[in-house]
């Protein structure tokens, strides 16, 4: 929403963002190359812009379609086919006047938020555009169409320009991605999977539209919403699970009409959303600024270790290579030194590869007093422009969000797997005694994860019961025993047990145990309410730690499959279902 729109007390709080933007945190970017290494600086524009809503799918399955449906007419150079049509991003916005603005326009405008895209060259500006035409639902917001994705190597190099880059740069500056899928075409192909992979670290905002669903009937529906729920999960490794909104957004007539309540139901549900953006802006772009500077403080003491490791007289070329080299050492050393989150280091090798083209002798010392500033931006100014938003403004989710980011802990994303540099042992902080740490490595992906000090053993030591036995109910649920004697007839799911062991071990198990947030994430992709994933927990954690070893696990996901295929779950495990490492707890 435009400054004009907004109410005194949101004003105010934008106003605040800025200023404590330019005299804290954009001082120490300067200082530290942050715009070389991560991101531009920040503009005034990008404070004052409308919530943007980015839209990202493959060719034809609805993208243009669905703007037109929700403006409720057409726009400015719109192109509309079963065919890839639209091959050039576009920004659909307000304006008095119906007109195409070409992309090099957009970029030296001051009063538009896109001035950060000239760094991605001329290809890319000559297939970007803003499509201006007055609009009420564009009062308050900024639609980015995407060009169609495509699949092949051949495709990305002809672009011209880094197409997922590109997305990554406007969906850190949308308040909604809107990922469109059509009911015909699942598949996933190798560009929008990576730009899918790149939108990691933007999981709240992440919606998904599952468009045309009226051209199939009620039964092959339900079959594609779990197929695209297994393919997603497969991509965008999170324990919640993605909201899919379900239906044909477009002016023609359903061809299957057996779902258009449902269809009904989830229009409102994502216009209900779309409409919460305007007042959910504030809280967004305070969030957004605090994950700038939790990671702008990490990548300055990064910068002066480095130049501390440096020589003064011979050998700089040769420790510079080796610095950079033991990079994830170097992470591990900083995180430990200054107390910081892991989850607030830069991805590996991203940040590897930028560190080639510098000479660290060149980089600034550590400054303390800018490190002392940013503290109190964090600690005291954010805090204090949190309390000047309106009740309405801040919604929990939100809420919540950023203060997890005001906090020094921070759970580290559960990696499938993971790769100690230095030969240390996995997971875990080597022999004799020295801090773990590593990186772990998902589909190609490397992203440094600091470990504990201490320790030597393989893998770590054991997590700590949480306290709390399901993450699914908060309060310790009751023992359930159910005989006197153990199954004499083994154990039934033996052999399950064995097939699950590479998922089991996906989620990094520690001393054979996976925590309570390690284990809710494949049961949460099951699809299951919350409420029966409760009850299924309190069945499988037969010793009530509040973690699940493999026969445990086992347990969990058996019940989840019996589960969907339509068997009511028992009161209590049978017999044959209990291992007979847990005979004892359970009779």
């Amino acid at each position: 929403m435009s400054m004009a729109d907004q109410d005194e007390a949101t004003a105010a709080v934008v106003e605040g963002l800025k200023r404590l933007y330019h005299t804290k945190l954009k001082p120490l970017e300067q200082t530290y190359m942050f715009g070389w290494f991560h991101s531009p600086p920040l503009t005034d524009s990008e404070f004052e812009s409308k919530p943007q809503v980015l839209m990202c799918g493959q060719y034809s399955t609805g993208k243009t379609s669905f703007i037109r449906y929700l403006l409720g007419r057409d726009f400015p150079g719109q192109r509309i086919g079963p065919e890839p049509t639209t091959d050039r991003f576009v920004a659909v916005m307000d304006g008095s006047d119906e007109r195409v603005v070409p992309g090099n326009a957009l970029t030296v405008s001051p009063n538009l938020p896109y001035r950060g895209l000239d760094r991605f060259g001329v290809s890319f500006l000559n297939k970007f555009e803003a499509s201006q035409l007055p609009s009420p639902v564009l009062r308050n917001i900024t639609i980015v169409d995407t060009p169609g994705v495509l699949s092949g190597e051949k495709q990305r190099v002809s672009r011209g320009y880094d197409f997922v880059n590109v997305c990554h740069w406007f969906a850190e500056r949308a308040d909604l991605i809107l990922l469109l899928f059509d009911a015909h075409k699942l598949d996933i192909s190798d560009e929008f999977k990576a730009v899918i992979e790149r939108l990691k670290g933007q999981d709240d905002k992440i919606r998904v539209i599952l468009n045309k669903a009226d051209q199939v009937d009620r039964q092959k529906l339900m079959r594609v919403y779990g197929a695209l729920m297994w393919s997603m999960g497969k991509i965008i490794r999170t324990p919640e699970v993605l909201r899919v909104y379900v239906g044909s957004f477009w002016d023609e007539p359903l061809m299957y009409d057996d779902n258009a309540a449902l269809f009904d139901m989830e229009e409102r549900d994502l216009m209900n959303d779309l409409r919460e953006l305007p007042r959910n802006s504030a809280v967004r772009k305070i969030n957004e600024l605090v994950k700038r500077c939790r990671l702008a403080k990490v990548h300055a003491y990064i910068i002066g270790y480095l130049r501390a490791q440096m020589p003064s007289m011979m050998g700089k070329e040769k420790v510079q290579k080796q610095l950079t080299a033991d990079l994830a050492q170097v992470f591990r050393a900083v995180m430990k030194q200054h107390n910081l989150a892991p989850g607030d280091f830069p991805d590996l090798e991203p940040f590897r590869s930028k560190l080639a083209d510098t000479n660290f002798t060149k980089f600034p010392k550590l400054k303390v007093k800018m490190l002392e500033e940013l503290d109190e931006m964090l600690s005291v100014d954010i805090p204090r422009l949190m309390e000047m938003l309106p009740r309405t403004v801040a919604p929990t989710r939100a809420d919540e969000q950023i203060r997890n980011f005001m906090q020094e802990s921070n759970d580290t994303p559960t990696p499938p797997k993971y790769n100690a540099p230095g030969g240390a042992s996995r997971g875990g902080g080597g022999g004799g005694g020295g801090g773990g740490g590593g990186y772990y490595e998902q589909e190609g992906d490397q992203r440094w994860a600091g470990g504990a000090s201490g320790g030597g053993s393989y893998g770590g030591s054991p997590p700590e019961p949480t306290g709390v036995a399901n993450p699914f109910k908060p309060p310790p649920q009751d023992s359930n025993p159910f005989g006197d004697e153990p199954s004499a007839s083994g154990w039934a799911l033996e052999v399950e047990a064995a097939e699950l062991r590479g998922l089991f071990e996906e989620y990094e198990p520690v001393a054979g145990k996976l925590s309570a947030v390690n284990a809710r994430a494949p049961l949460v992709q099951s699809g299951l309410p919350n409420d029966t994933l409760r009850v299924i927990w309190d069945l499988s954690d037969m010793d009530n730690d509040g973690m699940l070893d493999l026969e445990e696990f086992t347990v969990a996901m058996h019940l989840c499959d019996r589960t969907k295929a339509g068997e009511p779950l028992p009161d209590g495990l049978p017999r044959n279902m209990v291992p007979p490492s847990k005979a004892s707890l359970m009779f």
